[in-house]
């Protein structure tokens, strides 16, 4: 069942009559239960579009629908209630503890006092175990990294405790552990309580593994939504992000240099991981690889064999055709 739905929605920015089209004619839906990646280069409007949908833009045309009922119709406390959001803007609250931060996601369900109810401090102790701050409770902001600043905002929203959440970046700032943590808990969160989750990410190794579906941004091709290897095999991908420089490929998700190949070489192997990790060292070196090639290398169990000599590592092998 749907929880967001865009009818015919145009988004940009107006000041006065002058108006900046970013993308146009989105007729976009996100279900309950489901995490969807926002990717696109950069300029193809990612933020505008989280920004439109939690109603801090108005759109240019069409509409925004929560639960089938217009955001623009919503009260600011209303829309605290349904949506919590996580921006790139940097908390400027230097003073501030971790816990001040968190308890924050609570003030839409603060009495008229402003103090937090029983369950309204277990929700924020919660949220703060979540993303492993708990020993930084007490810390204030300006001694913390950029990372811990960044799950501080995400814990924030996570006691907000609202069904729909959407996030700017949120791996912005991270190392890989804490950024595969941070995909993974959203993942589970969307899955577990039935929230909807939107993510704008340019870690697209990240979003094909963990992504419900992904909202694929360009200027030229507008949005096209799916499941992630669907847009993968379709072709989807390599449209979107073409250059000169790299390109997709869909054989392991990930992008690839496009290095200039003046020599040839042919390989053979029944060790699938050994010859990737050996493909991707000859194309740096500046090889492609061809049968006909003189030069034959053999990769083996034990290592790599080249013209009747041994070598132990792809270290080696790259010396000798080199010298």
């Amino acid at each position: 069942m749907s929880i967001v739905k865009t009818d015919h929605l145009s988004i940009g920015y107006a000041k006065g009559s002058n108006k900046t089209l970013v993308q146009c004619n989105l007729n976009l839906e996100l279900l309950r239960g489901e995490m969807v990646c926002l990717i696109g280069p950069n300029g193809s409007g990612k933020t505008t579009l989280l920004r439109t949908l939690a109603g801090l833009h108005k759109p240019l045309k069409g509409n925004v629908l929560i639960d089938d009922k217009n955001i623009s119709e919503f009260t600011q406390q209303e829309k605290a209630l349904q949506i919590a959001l996580v921006l790139t803007d940097k908390v400027q609250i230097e003073n501030a503890t971790v816990r001040d931060i968190v308890t924050l996601g609570q003030h839409p369900y603060t009495h008229w006092l402003g103090g937090l109810t029983p369950e309204g401090r277990e929700k924020v102790h919660e949220a703060i175990r979540m993303v492993h701050l708990e020993k930084k409770t007490n810390h204030h902001l300006n001694e913390l990294s950029d990372g811990e600043r960044q799950r501080v905002m995400i814990a924030k929203a996570l006691a907000q405790d609202t069904p729909l959440i959407f996030l700017d970046e949120p791996t912005a700032h991270l190392d890989l552990p804490n950024r595969v943590e941070i995909m993974l808990l959203l993942h589970r969160l969307a899955h577990k309580t039935g929230k909807g989750i939107i993510l704008s990410t340019h870690e697209l190794d990240l979003a094909l593994q963990a992504a419900d579906r992904i909202w694929l941004m360009s200027e030229s091709e507008g949005v096209t939504c799916g499941v992630p290897e669907d847009l993968v095999i379709d072709g989807s991908f390599n449209r979107v992000f073409q250059s000169e420089a790299y390109y997709f490929n869909t054989a392991n998700g990930n992008f690839s240099m496009n290095y200039p190949l003046s020599k040839k070489i042919s390989v053979s192997s029944s060790n699938n991981a050994r010859l990737y990790w050996t493909l991707r060292a000859l194309a740096r070196a500046g090889y492609s690889v061809e049968n006909e090639a003189t030069t034959q290398i053999q990769i083996t169990e034990n290592g790599w064999e080249m013209e009747s000599i041994s070598f132990s590592t792809i270290e080696d092998l790259l010396a000798a055709l080199t010298h």
